[in-house]
């Protein structure tokens, strides 16, 4: 069988511009399925993404991805893929192409990350809430990354349709040097995150008063940029001197040597989905402090430390805890590595992913 693929990200395409988690998901779903030996083609890069339930918006993405369907469907004819793959449908972000193409193609349609929400099928989401619905209940596997939605999902699934658990997977990680840093010196914190308003600059506000509390000696690297710089730079007012702001970087290779530079990766993650920053840090053999949230606590490993959200102490205190043995700590990363390794590796997912589509035929 020729396994090809094609593949589409209705929310963000892989190639766009703008980091965020929600790219990297995309890349990462690409890379393993490439590592699995399947031919991957972007599909499209049409974004579907509509925040805040415009009308106009909405008709306007209707009208273009009925054009755009039409046209893949036709330059697709004589050469189908072997199947239709989505990252993420859901009612702000439905997959508007995949669904008619791979219906024309007479070839089965799959999604990663799919949610569902009666509630949104009335109100200012509706079209793109049946939209998505339609989607996913054409999907023959729905592949989820975290439990939360899995309730929905289970109660609306097809006759036929199966729910794959694909564990949340990094690719990024080598082996990371030896930590060497000295027993006394100052500890070494690292985050990565967007600077937007909302719940990125919630957890900035978390960790900007975790920090202030800090009694030890510390430093801070930020890796991250976005509208909200101003306000995050504010936040950390009283402790500035300690802190310092890389901005955005999109080179893989140089995140990571700022991870393996790190003693200890800090990140509240207020409504993440689960948190891409979290396994990176771990791959590079760095423990994580997070507050104990749904989706974080699913990457997580059992050698981080997850604080409780409503006491606004516990973060200071988990990291003072973790940096009093500078030896234990350096354990801790190791064990982080190999953690995710073990669980959240791109092999492991590559080949799921592989033997779930292979299935299908």
């Amino acid at each position: 069988m020729r396994k090809r693929v094609a593949f589409y990200a209705p929310m963000k395409a892989p190639d766009h511009p703008s980091p965020s988690g929600d790219r990297r998901i995309a890349r990462l779903l690409m890379h393993a399925l490439d590592r699995a030996g399947w031919e991957v083609g972007l599909a499209s890069r049409l974004r579907a993404h509509q925040r805040d339930g415009n009308k106009v918006a909405q008709d306007y993405l209707f009208q273009e991805a009925e054009r755009l369907a039409d046209k893949l469907a036709d330059e697709m004819a004589e050469d189908p893929p072997s199947v239709w793959f989505t990252y993420h449908c859901y009612y702000k972000a439905p997959d508007l192409i995949g669904p008619k193409v791979a219906a024309k193609m007479g070839i089965p349609y799959v999604v990663a990350e799919g949610y569902r929400a009666r509630k949104r099928l009335t109100g200012p989401y509706a079209r793109f809430s049946e939209a998505s619905e339609a989607a996913l209940d054409q999907a023959r596997i729905i592949f989820y990354l975290q439990t939360r939605g899995l309730d929905a999902l289970e109660r609306d699934k097809t006759e036929g349709q199966r729910l794959i658990h694909l564990p949340p997977f990094t690719a990024l990680g080598g082996e990371p040097p030896e930590k060497t840093a000295a027993r006394d010196g100052p500890l070494k914190l690292m985050t990565v995150a967007m600077m937007r308003p909302g719940d990125k600059s919630a957890s900035y506000g978390i960790m900007a008063e975790a920090l202030t509390g800090l009694t030890i000696d510390w430093s801070l690297t930020v890796i991250g940029d976005g509208d909200d710089r101003a306000a995050v730079e504010a936040a950390f007012g009283p402790v500035a001197e300690r802190v310092t702001f890389l901005g955005q970087i999109d080179d893989r290779d140089a995140i990571l040597s700022h991870y393996e530079a790190a003693d200890l990766f800090v990140w509240p993650g207020v409504n993440e989905a689960f948190g891409m920053v979290y396994l990176e840090a771990q791959a590079a053999g760095l423990p994580c402090i997070a507050q104990d949230r749904d989706g974080v606590r699913e990457v997580v490993g059992p050698m981080g430390r997850l604080t409780d959200p409503d006491d606004p102490t516990a973060m200071t205190r988990a990291i003072e805890e973790i940096a009093s043995d500078r030896a234990a700590l350096r354990a801790a990363g190791r064990e982080a590595r190999e953690h995710v390794k073990a669980k959240h590796g791109v092999n492991a997912a590559a080949e799921l992913l592989d033997r779930s589509l292979t299935s299908l035929f």
